[in-house]
């Protein structure tokens, strides 16, 4: 499955810092932290932002580490 722009919500904004929720379904977390899934709402992310991800298998934190060319995230440590 691809990224459904309907899944995606913002928690917390304050100061350009912006904290997302994405309900995942049945997408796996693997795919949600591929670079580029969540290029449809490039315009909307910020390089510094938090995404809170929902999964059936578990949840993840992902930060996005930069929308230049296309959104990339990493997992939080």
């Amino acid at each position: 499955m691809n990224f459904a722009i309907r899944n995606l919500s913002v928690l917390a904004y304050a100061q350009g810092f912006t904290l997302w929720h994405y309900r995942a379904g049945a997408v796996s977390l693997d795919r949600v932290a591929e670079k580029g899934f969540f290029d449809d709402a490039a315009d909307m992310f910020a390089a510094g932002d938090m995404v809170m991800v929902s999964a059936a298998e578990a949840g993840r934190v992902l930060f996005v580490s930069r929308t230049d060319s296309g959104v990339a995230t990493v997992p939080l440590a």
